[in-house]
This record gives C-alpha cells, sequence and structure tokens, in this order.
C-alpha cells in the first residue's frame, strides 16, 4: 500500500500497514516529525506525539463555568459515582479529572500519570507541578468507559473570583486537550448564561477545534417554554459574540440528570435532544480513527506553515553585527512576513498560527539556531499530505465496516435503547406497535371516501388513489414511498385495508414523524399477513 524512498533515492517495497493507527504512527514518525524537528514546532505549538496518543479510546473534554452540571453531567452517562467525584453549587470541581477505564476502582495522581507511557499524558509534563497536583486520574470499571474516556475540568471563574490565579495556565492546558480529544462540550446553566472573561479566553484558546465544539444548555427544566425561548437567543447571541464563525455550533436542550423534571412541558424536546446527543457521542468509537487522521493532517499543514515562517526570519537575519535589533525588528514585522509567505506560497490566511502568540514566542527565542528549508523534508511532508493519507483514508473505511456496531454501550446510554421508554415508542409509524388490534383500523372511517374512488373488485387503481392521496399536499416523493409501502401484496392497486394504511402514512408523515423503510409487522393488514 506504501512505498517508501530510501536514502538512495529507491523506493522500498510497498509496506503494508496492519491498522490505521499503526499507519499514522509511522507516517507521523518518518515524514512529519523530522520537519518539526528542525524547525523547533514543539517549542512554539504543540508538544511532539507519541504512540498512545494515536492508541488511546476516544475522549470527551467537558468545559464550563462552575455549578453547570459537568461533574453530574458524567455520573448520568455512566449511572455510577466515580473516585474523586464532588457536586455542589459552589466550584467543588478544582482539579482536572481524567475518567478511564481501569478494572481496579482508584484515584491515579498527576505526577504518576505522566510517566506512564501507556496514557496519553506524558507531554503535560511541561505544565509543571501546580497543574500536575490538580490533575487526577479515576479509574473504574464501567461499561461506558470501555469505549471512550471523559476528561472532566474545574469550573470556570466567574465575578472576582477569576481574579485569583490558579498558579498555571488553564487555557492553555485545555487547548493541550482540545488537539487529542474527540468531542468538546461545553456546558451551559439556563439560569446563569453570563459568560466570563476567563470563559470567554477558554473559547477562544478552542477557535480551531469548533469542529469538535457541541454546547449543552442544561437544567433547562427549571424554567417554562417562554423563558427557554428567550435563553436559547440569548445564548446563541453570546456564543456569536465569541465564536466568530458562520456556521451555528449544535445545542442541545435538556436537563442530564436522572431527577424528575421540576418543569414537564417540555419532556418530549428533552428526550430528543438527549438522543440526539447520545447518538453524537455514541458514534465517537467508530469514527476515532478518520478524527486521529483529520487531526495529523491539520497539524502537518501547521507545521509546514511553521517552517517556511522560521526558515523566513533565518533568511533575514545578519551574519555579524546588529543580530538583537533585527530580531526586534522582524518580530514586529510578522504580519508582513505571514503575508509574504501566504502570496509565495499560494497558502490559506486560516493556516497560519495566531501572530501575537507567535510574536510572544520568538521574544524568547534564538534565531541564530533557526534553519532555512531543506526541501527533502517539506517534499516529504507534501507526499504524505498528497498520496500517503488518500491511501490511509482506505484503511480507515475498511476498519469502520469491520466494525459498524463500534459504539458507546452501558450507562444512561442502555436506558432508552429498547421498550417502551425508547426514544419515539408508540409514536409515528411505531404506534400501536404493543396493541392487539390493528391500530389503522381506528382510521377506517375513510371506506366512505374509498367507495367514492369507483372500486372494482374491491380494489382502487393508482390513477384513482393518486387523486386522493395528493390532497394531503405532501411531494410526489413521500407520496411514492407511501404507495409502495401501502401495495403490500404489490399488485399495483389499493384495496380498503390497504388504502386506510396509506391514509394513516399520510398522518404519519404530516405530523412530522419519518416512513419506515420497511412496513413494521404491526401495521400489515391481518388480511395480508403471512402472505
Amino acid at each position: 500500500m506504501f512505498s517508501w524512498a530510501n536514502k538512495d533515492g529507491k523506493k522500498k517495497d510497498p509496506e503494508l500497514f496492519q491498522t490505521v493507527s499503526d499507519g499514522l504512527k509511522r507516517l507521523y514518525k518518518q515524514k512529519l516529525f523530522p520537519l518539526e524537528d528542525a524547525y523547533r514546532f514543539h517549542d512554539f505549538h504543540s508538544p511532539a506525539l507519541e504512540d498512545a496518543d494515536f492508541d488511546n479510546k476516544p475522549m470527551v473534554l467537558l468545559v464550563g463555568q462552575y455549578s453547570t452540571g459537568k461533574t453530574t453531567f458524567i455520573r448520568h452517562l455512566m449511572e455510577q459515582d466515580f473516585p474523586g467525584m464532588r457536586i455542589g453549587p459552589e466550584p467543588t470541581t478544582d482539579s482536572f479529572i481524567a475518567v478511564m477505564y481501569g478494572e481496579q476502582e482508584g484515584l491515579v495522581p498527576g505526577n504518576a500519570l505522566v510517566v506512564d507511557p501507556k496514557k496519553p499524558f506524558r507531554k503535560l509534563n511541561a505544565f509543571g507541578n501546580a497543574f500536575l497536583n490538580r490533575f487526577v486520574c479515576a479509574q473504574m470499571p464501567n461499561p461506558v468507559l470501555d469505549s471512550i474516556s471523559i476528561i472532566d475540568t474545574p469550573g470556570i471563574l466567574s465575578g472576582e473570583k477569576q481574579r485569583i490565579s490558579r498558579g498555571y495556565d488553564f487555557a492553555a492546558v485545555l487547548e493541550w486537550f482540545a488537539e487529542r480529544v474527540d468531542r468538546i462540550i461545553l456546558l451551559f446553566d439556563a439560569h446563569k448564561l453570563d459568560i466570563s472573561d476567563e470563559f470567554s479566553e477558554v473559547i477562544r484558546a478552542l477557535k480551531n477545534h469548533e469542529d469538535k465544539m457541541r454546547v449543552v444548555l442544561n437544567k433547562a427544566d427549571q424554567i417554562g417554554t417562554q423563558q427557554l425561548m428567550r435563553v436559547y437567543g440569548a445564548l446563541m447571541w453570546s456564543l456569536g459574540k465569541i465564536v466568530n464563525t458562520p456556521e451555528v455550533i449544535r445545542v442541545y436542550i435538556g436537563s442530564f440528570w436522572a431527577q424528575p423534571l421540576l418543569v414537564a412541558d417540555n419532556r418530549k424536546l428533552f428526550e430528543a435532544e438527549e438522543q440526539d446527543l447520545f447518538r453524537d457521542i455514541q458514534g465517537l468509537p467508530r469514527n476515532a480513527a478518520l478524527r486521529k487522521l483529520n487531526d495529523l493532517i491539520k497539524r502537518a499543514r501547521l507545521a509546514k506553515v511553521h517552517a517556511y515562517i522560521i526558515s523566513a526570519l533565518k533568511k533575514e537575519m545578519p551574519n555579524m553585527f546588529g543580530k538583537e535589533n533585527k530580531k526586534k525588528e522582524l518580530i514586529a514585522n510578522l504580519g508582513e512576513i505571514y503575508t509574504k509567505i501566504e502570496k509565495e506560497h499560494q497558502i490559506s490566511p486560516g493556516d497560519f498560527p495566531k501572530l501575537a502568540k507567535m510574536q510572544e514566542i520568538l521574544a524568547g527565542q534564538d534565531f541564530s539556531k533557526f534553519q532555512v528549508i531543506k526541501p527533502k523534508l517539506m517534499e516529504s511532508v507534501e507526499d504524505m499530505l498528497a498520496n500517503d493519507i488518500a491511501k490511509l483514508m482506505t484503511l480507515v473505511r475498511q476498519e469502520e465496516a469491520n466494525m459498524p456496531s463500534q459504539q458507546v454501550q452501558g450507562g444512561a446510554f442502555e436506558g432508552t435503547m429498547n421498550g417502551p421508554f425508547g426514544h419515539g415508542y408508540g409514536e409515528g409509524a411505531s404506534e400501536g406497535i404493543d396493541e392487539l388490534e390493528w391500530v389503522v383500523a381506528r382510521d377506517k372511517p375513510t371506506d366512505e371516501i374509498f367507495y367514492t374512488l369507483s372500486p372494482v373488485n374491491g380494489k382502487v387503481s393508482g390513477n384513482m388513489a393518486k387523486k386522493e392521496m395528493v390532497k394531503s399536499k405532501l411531494p410526489n416523493t413521500v407520496l411514492g414511498k407511501i404507495w409502495k409501502l401501502a401495495d403490500v401484496d404489490k399488485d399495483g392497486f389499493l384495496d380498503d385495508d390497504e388504502f386506510a394504511l396509506a391514509n394513516h402514512l399520510i398522518k404519519v408523515k404530516l405530523e412530522g414523524h419519518e416512513l419506515p423503510t420497511d412496513l413494521p409487522e404491526h401495521l400489515i393488514p391481518p388480511s395480508k399477513r403471512g402472505l
């Protein structure tokens, strides 16, 4: 599948990768890491990746102001308390807690975590003891954690509390996690929509990861429908000012805990929203390989741009005198260098690192140690992006096809899977699923309409049925599907039972429900069963 060039320029025999994870590791080590290392990428942007970063389970990062229900949300998903869990109206979670699967229940402190090669946290060592003393891993045997890991974060402070220093760069730590997780969930309390300065800073730090972000408007059962509409509008307005993207972030509305709803007016809405969010989380294991591939591509694009920037700075530096003054001048004019590189190499402005951050880091760097562009390193990364990634994509699809049922199971995910409390049970096409009587018989007053359509031998033709069905104003594509479902014996005509069934399916669609792909057993007319 893959062929690699050796030092003599001759191609080796094609090398097959067994898994996507294996392919990503080799591509990174052999093609991308040399470029990162040569141009000090790790000093500016992100530490080098390790095997654990490619092998770890999908991770979900929860972020929000204090008392928005982050820890309760995790407990709701797992239906079980986890070690180190504290819940209360005050800022109770003062640590980053990685909730992961483990045969034995217990806590692993941060300093021990960052030396464990099997965990993807080794590079967090750079944030120092102030952070590591506030970082733990809660391990426990829970079926939900068999498929995903969840990162609980300290509540983001507001008011006077946000002026208290944490002792480490909170936004930088969240950015580190954001690069590596599969989903970022921002939680808001329907009663406290104010976005503090620290929360705004955090959301901006997550700017390049909008594709991973979802928003949960929690505790929505504590307010009525009219108030909820106003709160939702206010939330979207607030997010629009901070996120700065034309696309709207998906917002899930509900009450994510196992307690009775205080205001049950919007119960159906909450159930539908919870089901959508659960489906999103359940799909993470299946899409994990694609996400890692996507993140590697993003990293490679940034590494290329970074190399061009470092090379441009090196070329401008004098050999002997005036180095310090020239360095200050180059940093001040970095925006112009960005523009020059953008035009010279046809690079999108969105691929460049943040100007202010780059200037800040460059001030502490020794420009004399920078290198000019090495064509071989750049060609290697270009080849990776142009050829190897496309081939690896094929392997991703193969892995997905071999594991179609891979999804998160257990905990709250099981509660609504089957039985009468499953989402949509007894509604739409499922109405009457557990009744002895044929549910369509309730609509049999349509018999009067049926006999006005001049049936022949107890059946109406497609043309006559169409005259009545189009009165629903549904598009022909939908009515065509209803016809196929209702014509149970496939004879091109509808008898009175089939006509009643067609009208029942029209009613289902008009009420906003989806039509089934195949006719469910309970909707088949009794006279047609066993055919």
